[in-house]
């Protein structure tokens, strides 16, 4: 008697082993991902792949991830001389856009859709810019906020540096294709997001461009465009044009923590929580 519920012991003891692997699954087995990614280009796109990082580091402890941000040609310019992985990008480098030829041999990874905005100081009395009033508002033709509605004031124009992803998409989107002129007073050229944001909060009857993940606070304001709100909700029912997708540029096809890196941004997880609410739009959303 006593050999059989010793038997019966060891055999139920066994099955409540089986039991509880099968249950854990995947969340038991061990982690064995490892390596170093390194993340350069679009200051739109930085706190994106900053969150992203933060999530993924946790998933996958012995992966590690540097990522800063310059400006989007230097994304893929850093992909081509080896010293990144990944290349932040504000548009597809692996095509001629206006400007940029394309880098050859780079895969684009979409990982987010980008909303920008027209903003303003605080002190600026408009709430609404068509894309006529900053075509000229941005070629030196509109100096003045009384001429687009506004107070009796010299506009002071805030803009990025050549390379930016946020100007080659608010350039052709927002201006319709329109020159920036650069001027020899109130004008200025800024090198990231956060120093646009800066620049046009702390001065006074200013104007810049922004994606939305940076607006906050009540020194800066989005403006409407032709009448319509920078919102995601506008963006994706298709009433706000300015708008693009953010690519992860990679030399080939990616592959090891680099691959699953990118394949944690795309997925519905993250892509349906915290990119929405960095003020990004899913891909999936696009129709």
């Amino acid at each position: 008697m006593n050999k059989f519920f010793k038997k019966l012991s060891l055999i139920t003891l066994a099955s409540a082993f089986v039991l509880t692997s099968a249950i854990a699954g995947p969340a038991m087995a061990k982690d064995d991902l490892k390596g170093k990614i390194t993340v350069n280009g679009s200051t739109a796109l930085l706190p994106l792949t900053l969150q992203a990082s933060k999530e993924f580091q946790k998933l996958h402890p012995k992966v590690k991830i540097a990522a800063s941000g310059k400006g989007s040609v230097t994304g893929p310019q850093a992909v081509k001389k080896g010293i990144a992985d990944i290349g932040a990008c504000d548009w597809d480098a692996s095509v001629d856009v206006p400007g940029f030829k394309a880098f050859s041999g780079q895969v684009a990874n979409k990982v987010a859709v980008i909303p920008f905005a027209t903003i303003v100081n605080k002190s600026v009395k408009v709430d609404d810019l068509s894309t006529e009033q900053l075509k000229g508002i941005y070629s030196g033709k509109i100096t003045n906020w009384k001429d687009v509605g506004g107070e009796d004031k010299d506009i002071v124009v805030i803009t990025r540096s050549f390379g930016s992803g946020t100007r080659v998409n608010y350039q052709s989107k927002a201006l319709g294709g329109g020159d920036i002129v650069k001027k020899e007073k109130n004008y200025k050229e800024v090198g990231s997001s956060g120093d646009m944001k800066t620049a046009v909060a702390t001065t006074p009857n200013s104007i810049g461009y922004i994606d939305l993940t940076y607006i906050s606070g009540s020194d800066i304001k989005a403006v409407k465009h032709d009448g319509v709100a920078a919102t995601t909700e506008n963006v994706i029912s298709g009433k706000y044009k300015i708008w693009s997708y953010g690519y992860y540029m990679t030399k080939g096809e990616p592959t090891g923590a680099t691959k699953a890196f990118i394949e944690y941004v795309q997925s519905k997880k993250f892509q349906e929580g915290s990119l929405k609410k960095l003020k990004f739009i899913p891909i999936s959303a696009m129709k």
